[in-house]
């Protein structure tokens, strides 16, 4: 008897211990979402808060309605929400961005989810936030327009080698597979001085699998996608060690350039005390980089073909531009800084797209400390939410702007804080002028061989995180006559 009475005691001592932690747990998570004068909005489910319906959203193809739908109902500058398990403020219109991005590391500070920190876990033991700074610092250089100026032949050839062997003479391809391949392949190119066709097609399943993990539900068990993007990110970096360890081979004997691209950038460069990074360190920043640097420019590209397939009076325009171009050269001559500069009608095209389909949807901040934002109370470790979509797709900021309307940007362009599909303040996207180079040098090469239709002309789309046509954008090519 007398065991049963301890056997029941240390069970109810057991239960009471769980119940007290998991009420401990609950009372600490909610206590986050309290405060006085916050935004009006809802928090939705505990812990669940709105995510499915911010998720949901996306992969509806509407990704904005999750923000209108809220800012009609209770603000449109600021209202409240719940979004992966955090209280989230989300900041609206071109007040709002210009707000955030300029209290960068004053009242706001970049944040990721954890599953960024779990696909990217720094061999320094700094989160993310921290790894993202020290870039920050060492990119500038590198990706300025006087720099990258140097890589425009290279990428024109790249691009040429790109649509011989993957366009010409088929009579349909899937886009979005393939502009993924032309954006890594120049990646691979200009970061790390990868060219090999089949070294590059290594890499490319692996990342994949990193793109469709790193902002997944945080979930990390066998066959999620968050652990599919671990074992890839792994797998990624016992690869560029490889490529790290010659290189360093390769400078210290003469075979390599101090300055053909962003790894060597990084072996020869050093901190303030002197020290160079060491090689993991350097494996994750260009893992980030390989992912920065050709994803969100293949979801450009690919939206690019399809506006393009559905208008074709800005075909026209684009393609009248870009032969004046072709004709100018010599057989054989590539691109050039010249050409870039005259294609402004192509850029302007690139941009009415970046504004109705931004491959960055917004990003998280958290509050660094309590502030106030257009009257309402923003407590300490909250997350905000920028959208694009917020002032993109705002009659207020672009009327008709469903409209596609490429003179949008003549002249100065839209207003300050209102196009914003690079960010905006000190945490602008580095690699703005590299994508646009990539993007531009693309336009170029496809119109000058093709004309093209869609084959699904309502193909749905589909943003996780960024969009993309659901069944890949499959078209039918018409090779321009010789």
């Amino acid at each position: 008897m007398m065991e049963v009475n301890m056997y029941v005691a240390l069970l109810l001592s057991f239960v009471s211990f769980v119940t007290i932690s998991l009420f401990g747990m609950v009372y600490k998570h909610l206590s986050h979402f309290r405060g006085n004068n916050l935004p009006p909005g809802r928090f939705g489910l505990p812990f669940i808060g709105e995510t499915l319906h911010f998720l949901r959203s996306g992969w509806n193809g509407h990704p904005e309605k999750f923000i209108f739908d809220r800012m009609s109902a209770y603000s449109p500058r600021v209202f409240k929400t719940s979004i992966l398990a955090e209280p989230t403020a989300v900041f609206c219109g071109a007040l709002g961005n210009k707000f955030l991005f300029s209290n960068e590391n004053k009242l706001v500070t970049a944040w990721w989810p954890d599953s960024v920190n779990k696909v990217f876990p720094s061999s320094l033991q700094t989160s993310s936030k921290e790894e993202a700074k020290k870039m920050r610092k060492m990119l500038p250089n590198f990706f300025k327009p006087e720099a990258l100026q140097r890589y425009i032949g290279m990428m024109d050839e790249i691009a040429h080698r790109h649509f011989t062997t993957s366009w010409e003479n088929k009579d349909e391809v899937v886009v979005f597979p393939l502009a993924k391949r032309f954006t890594f392949w120049l990646a691979c190119r200009v970061f790390v001085s990868v060219q090999d066709p089949d070294h590059v097609a290594k890499f490319a399943d692996p990342f994949n699998d990193i793109a469709s993990g790193i902002f997944s539900i945080p979930i990390d068990l066998p066959g999620t996608p968050l652990n599919k993007a671990k074992h890839a990110s792994n797998f990624i970096r016992k690869e560029l060690r490889a490529i790290i360890k010659q290189r360093k081979l390769d400078l210290a004997e003469g075979r390599a350039s101090a300055t053909q691209d962003i790894l060597s950038h990084m072996l020869l460069a050093t901190d303030e005390d002197g020290k160079h990074m060491n090689e993991m360190d350097i494996a994750d920043k260009i893992l980030g980089l390989l992912i920065g640097g050709h994803d969100t420019a293949s979801a450009a590209c690919t939206f690019i073909v399809k506006y393009l397939a559905d208008l074709p009076q800005v075909y026209e325009g684009v393609y009248k531009e870009q032969m004046e171009i072709a004709k100018s050269k010599a057989p054989g001559e590539l691109l050039n800084w010249d050409d870039i500069q005259k294609m402004r009608y192509s850029w302007n095209v690139a941009c009415e797209v970046l504004r109705l389909a931004p491959p960055l949807q917004g990003a998280f901040r958290e509050a660094l400390n309590d502030f106030i934002f257009n009257g309402f109370s923003i407590p300490k470790g909250w997350k905000i939410y920028w959208s694009t979509h917020s002032t993109h797709r705002s009659p207020e900021y672009f009327p008709e702007p469903e409209k596609f309307d490429p003179s949008r940007f003549d002249g100065n362009g839209p207003a300050p804080y209102t196009f914003v599909p690079f960010g905006g303040g000190p945490r602008m996207c580095p690699g703005k002028e590299y994508a646009r180079l990539e993007i531009l040098v693309f336009m170029h090469n496809l119109v000058k061989r093709f004309k093209w239709e869609s084959l699904i002309p309502d193909e749905k789309i589909v943003v996780d995180p960024m969009p993309m046509p659901a069944k890949g954008l499959p078209v039918r090519l018409f090779p321009h006559k010789a």
